[in-house]
């Protein structure tokens, strides 16, 4: 099985780089592309080939990868540096997640994809389709996907999102290019939907993979403005819901902490250290949050939540005031496509957000992803 792809890849797997092999590009030609909220990955364009390094989401003094895109069927330059060479435009790939084949399919290239990971949670039509009459492979398990069958359906690169300390298993040992998706490691929103640049560079769709960043950058940044603009007053905020022991709330440099901050509200845990999620106890956030004006919550289930429920879960739940006050609102998960939208939409997630805050800001229209908890 290994064997099989050594002869495969040989031409184009270059080994990882030493600390003397990581050096700059240093081509003469080259030109950076302007990054302007992404943290997790910069451009080079040089003589023949492009650069992207992907840093470590956890050490930022190290690179994760350096991918070297060369137009398929070119003659490798000879003065690349070391790093993993991917030609373009990429064909018979392997997607780990329903998010990174969310934005394949924004790119129109679902027909690049030959196989996917866990397809119960992929709800895009074109791979529902392929994977009806299989064109597209179920690979099992994202933690365990099934080796044979992705030599079976000759799969020449995968799509994968890395985890801390983790590792790929005997996928990492085929000697493909794995794309190490770091994206959901970005603190600012804009952030993480600026990383359709680079997956547009694997397609060659640079152009669309642009458009489609700077339409959702504009709008954007205009609900942010309405916002800005707005003399309303700014309502505290906490979210989730306790998970086993623990309450797994958002740093202060979160993801969704900047979305909060965004849409005009005081997130009451500003002060977490760090941009992941912090196990918090439940008295702690009781303590904090009790007087909250608006909780949000997720859940993934085939029926709606319910205070009662809610209740019956957790009984000490009913001492919040957004409990009291019924000012919890609630993401079905399993119901809309909340995750999948996220990478490249997060202006829809900023406008539901200010319809919670700041009702008076937007004209009045249904929610997209979140509703009023019901009775």
């Amino acid at each position: 099985m290994i064997r099989y792809y050594c002869f495969l890849w040989i031409a184009v797997i270059l080994t990882a780089c030493s600390p003397k092999q990581r050096q700059m590009v240093s081509d003469a030609d080259r030109v950076s592309d302007t990054i302007r909220y992404a943290s997790g990955f910069s451009v080079v364009h040089a003589d023949g080939y492009t650069a992207v390094d992907v840093r470590d989401p956890w050490d930022s003094t190290r690179l994760l990868q350096r991918y070297l895109l060369v137009k398929r069927g070119q003659v490798l330059p000879a003065n690349m540096p070391a790093g993993t060479v991917v030609q373009t435009p990429v064909r018979n790939i392997v997607v780990y997640t329903s998010v990174h084949a969310s934005i394949v399919d924004c790119l129109g290239e679902t027909d690049r994809i030959i196989g996917i990971c866990e397809p119960r949670f992929v709800d895009i039509p074109s791979i529902r389709q392929g994977l009806e009459n299989g064109r597209i492979a179920d690979m099992g398990e994202a933690t365990a996907p099934n080796v044979e069958k992705m030599i079976e359906k000759g799969v020449e690169l995968i799509i994968a999102s890395p985890f801390q300390h983790g590792s790929y298993g005997s996928v990492g040992k085929l000697g493909l290019p794995i794309i190490e998706a770091a994206d959901y490691m970005e603190a600012l929103p804009l952030g993480r939907t600026e990383w359709i640049r680079f997956y547009g560079l694997l397609f060659e769709k640079e152009q669309l993979a642009d458009s489609l960043f700077r339409t959702t950058e504009k709008r954007y940044l205009s609900l942010k403005k309405q916002v800005e603009e707005s003399d309303s007053r700014r309502p505290s905020v906490f979210s989730e819901k306790r998970f086993g022991a623990s309450w797994f709330m958002p740093a202060g440099e979160s993801y969704m902490a900047t979305f909060f901050r965004d849409a005009g509200a005081d997130f009451l845990f500003s002060d977490l250290p760090g941009g992941g999620s912090i196990p918090l106890a439940f008295e702690t956030v009781l303590e904090r949050a009790i007087h909250a004006d608006v909780w949000l919550l997720k859940y993934n289930k085939a029926e709606e939540m319910t205070y009662d429920e809610l209740r019956t879960e957790y009984q000490p739940y009913e001492n919040f005031d957004a409990f009291k006050n019924r000012h919890i609102y609630t993401c079905n998960t399993g119901a809309v496509p909340y995750y999948e939208d996220l990478p490249l939409h997060p202006d829809y997630l900023l406008e539901d957000l200010i319809r919670i805050f700041h009702p008076d800001v937007l004209p009045e229209q249904p929610l997209r992803y979140f509703r009023k908890m019901a009775e």
